[in-house]
């Protein structure tokens, strides 16, 4: 019984490592995304662009598949669309990281309106404040982006990208340390057997 604990330990360590690895490499590249935040920009306008070419694919392949059962034109249409819009992303990447900063900007403004409408609503729960201020920081960030539109364009979705990748590598790293922490100590492993 003591061996099924060890061997089940071990893959929990092994797991651990590379999460922790996992997490360290996405430390890494958060922090490059932030300190070259043009490139990044760059790099996230042109996924975007791969996205919505490869969507449109998608979409009229399966618009072949269900030709016949009507809709075939607004199918085909909808792809082509999608390819049209990731083509052009591609080929003009000035163009597309003006758009898609304005469409963040637009994004958060219309989140913290809806986030200040349901922090009225929840007012008479507890912490409804949470929500309140959760709103307020969303406009304010959302009409920041807007009023510095377009000189925030080069580097802002960049700098988000990066803030976020590194976040998630440091949550990783954090979650890999506590999850592997308990696994170490023999005597806690032998308890639950």
């Amino acid at each position: 019984m003591t061996g099924n604990v060890s061997n089940v330990s071990n893959e929990i360590n092994k797991s651990d490592n590379k999460s922790l690895l996992t997490g360290v490499l996405l430390i890494v590249l958060g922090i490059i995304a932030i300190a070259l935040p043009a490139i990044s920009t760059i790099f996230a306008e042109a996924w975007v662009a791969v996205i919505l070419a490869s969507a449109g694919f998608a979409k009229l392949f399966y618009a072949y598949n269900t030709r016949n059962e009507g809709g075939l034109v607004w199918k085909v249409l909808l792809g082509v669309l999608y390819i049209a819009t990731g083509v052009m992303l591609l080929i003009y990447p000035s163009t597309g990281i003006l758009t898609l900063t304005l469409l963040l900007g637009s994004f958060l403004l219309t989140e913290g309106v809806f986030e200040l409408i349901l922090a009225f609503r929840l007012r008479p729960q507890q912490n409804w404040t949470w929500v309140l201020g959760d709103g307020i920081i969303t406009l304010i960030l959302g009409a920041m982006i807007w009023f510095q539109w377009p000189f925030n364009a080069p580097w802002l979705i960049g700098t988000l990208l990066g803030v976020s990748i590194l976040f998630t590598g440091v949550s990783r790293v954090m979650l890999s340390w506590n999850g592997g922490s308990g696994f170490n100590k023999p005597d806690q492993a032998a308890g639950t057997a």
